[in-house]
């Protein structure tokens, strides 16, 4: 599988390419939604990614900033200043009269009435270790705040995902216990039916009553879980009206063995996914992927680059700084009334060379240095951590969906045998040659295989959700050369 990252592109391409025309604002389709459809609005209407976004911009500024220490500083400054007691001061007389005695002083006027100065100065840094590992410092932030947006991005689809598939099981659940009143239903008519003839107990008809009283409070229930789910799906959809949301797909209709034979909403389900094979040789060839590009992994490697870089503009410290600089100055003084940059004026012009280098500033330095190495090490500690942990749940979650896989092939026969089974005891108890007791349990068997396969077949889509962001391979947000779709 090869893969292609770009240092800003991997999300924003994603939201402005793989998303054709999403933009904020976007019209939500109408109708039941699909999935890609459902993802594609999270992308465009998602208020964590649009904060994530706004924290990108910001990194951006800081780059920006960065730069601002490289490029010359150039300032212009102009000074205007009325004197309205101009100084003076007292100097030996003897200075003016050589007759004058040595204690003897006389009032001297400096400044005029008005008094003009404008300069501009142009400082250009030559040599500063410190500027320039910054700069790198502000470029490493910004990669890292690129890749919390793409985390950001994958964790939000993933959210969409389990939600749309939330949904999609209350609704079958309510749909299963829905047809379970219905046959209850049926089954009590029937009992009264042969009651009336003789042919039933008044506990058979008891039985059914009981039963049909305990599953109508469960039907309310499966439709407030529907509201539920729908409004947890809403909130990440940035929807105002909830109840209008509908999505499209049936988990009790789809065939896992099978991607073609499903229905295109099914289909569209099974194929949002990155991963195509869950087999112990494909599990460790998606630990090998995911340790590449995982982006909690990516995110603690810049991290740890951040903090190699901020040791080494500590280090810097020790260099020297070097800079040219330059000046122009206009001076000019009036007395009387002001009349701008009057005569007598006089022009200055100077250029030189600084440096600057630290000798000694009472060990701060040092402790500096080695607070920024204390703080690399943790951090290279924390992505070891990380990456063993990466391990272990990429394994642990492609074990889950190989089991909800092979539960869901076996509960699709149980449902079989289920729904056969009830109709045999159907018409048996029709025939009147089996009990009630046994078609009501035929009946709660149906129900509980129906529900199981449904269970295990969203147990199975979340595990695959999960499984994609733990390998950093989410769908619409990473860009894929090959993708496999094949179960």
């Amino acid at each position: 599988m090869k893969i292609e990252w770009g240092v800003r592109g991997t999300v924003m391409t994603v939201l402005a390419i793989v998303v054709p025309g999403a933009t904020l604002g976007q019209q939500v389709p109408s109708g039941a939604m699909t999935m890609p459809e459902v993802v594609r609005t999270a992308l465009d209407r998602s208020r964590e990614i649009r904060q994530a976004r706004y924290a990108l911009d910001e990194a951006e500024e800081r780059v920006s900033e960065a730069w601002g220490n490289v490029y010359p500083v150039v300032e212009l400054s102009a000074n205007y200043t009325r004197n309205l007691s101009p100084s003076i001061s007292f100097l030996p007389a003897m200075i003016f009269n050589p007759a004058a005695g040595p204690e003897e002083l006389i009032p001297v006027r400096f400044g005029a009435d008005n008094l003009w100065v404008s300069s501009i100065t142009v400082d250009q840094t030559l040599l500063d270790a410190t500027s320039f590992f910054s700069l790198g410092a502000a470029g490493r932030f910004r990669a890292l705040q690129d890749e919390v947006l793409r985390a950001r991005t994958q964790a939000v689809v993933t959210r969409v995902r389990v939600a749309y598939y939330d949904l999609l099981l209350a609704q079958e659940q309510e749909r299963l216990i829905d047809n379970s009143v219905r046959r209850v239903r049926e089954n009590r008519d029937e009992a009264q039916a042969l009651h009336r003839a003789g042919l039933a107990s008044d506990y058979d008809v008891l039985r059914l009553e009981v039963e049909l009283a305990n599953l109508e409070p469960n039907l309310r229930r499966a439709g407030n879980a529907i509201v539920q789910a729908r409004r947890q799906l809403a909130v990440e959809l940035d929807l105002d009206d909830p109840e209008s949301l509908a999505v499209a797909g049936s988990l009790a209709a789809m065939n896992l063995e099978d991607v073609s034979a499903n229905t295109s909403d099914n289909r569209a389900i099974l194929q949002f996914s990155r991963i195509g094979s869950f087999g112990s040789e494909g599990g460790e060839t998606l630990v090998a992927g995911a340790l590449g590009v995982r982006s909690d992994l990516r995110q603690l490697e810049l991290a740890e680059d951040l903090r190699r870089t901020e040791l080494r503009i500590e280090q810097a410290q020790y260099f020297p700084t070097v800079s040219v600089f330059g000046g122009y100055d206009i001076n000019a003084q009036q007395n009387g009334s002001p009349s701008f940059f009057g005569s007598p004026r006089a022009y200055g012009r100077r250029v030189g060379i600084r440096l600057s280098l630290n000798i000694f500033n009472g060990f701060q330095r040092e402790s500096r240095i080695d607070q920024r190495r204390a703080g690399l090490r943790s951090a290279q500690s924390q992505t070891r951590l990380a990456r063993d942990q990466a391990k272990a749940q990429v394994r642990t979650i492609s074990d889950q969906v190989a089991e909800a896989l092979l539960r869901a092939r076996a509960q699709e026969f149980a449902v079989q045998q289920a729904g056969r089974g009830f109709e045999i005891a159907r018409a048996q108890r029709r025939e009147g040659i089996s009990s009630q007791l046994e078609l009501t349990d035929a009946e709660v068997a149906l129900r509980q295989s129906e529900f199981n396969y449904a269970q295990a077949v969203y147990d199975y889509l979340t595990a695959r959700a999960r499984l994609d962001e733990a390998v950093g391979q989410v769908p619409l947000v990473d860009r894929v050369d090959v993708v496999a779709v094949s179960q």
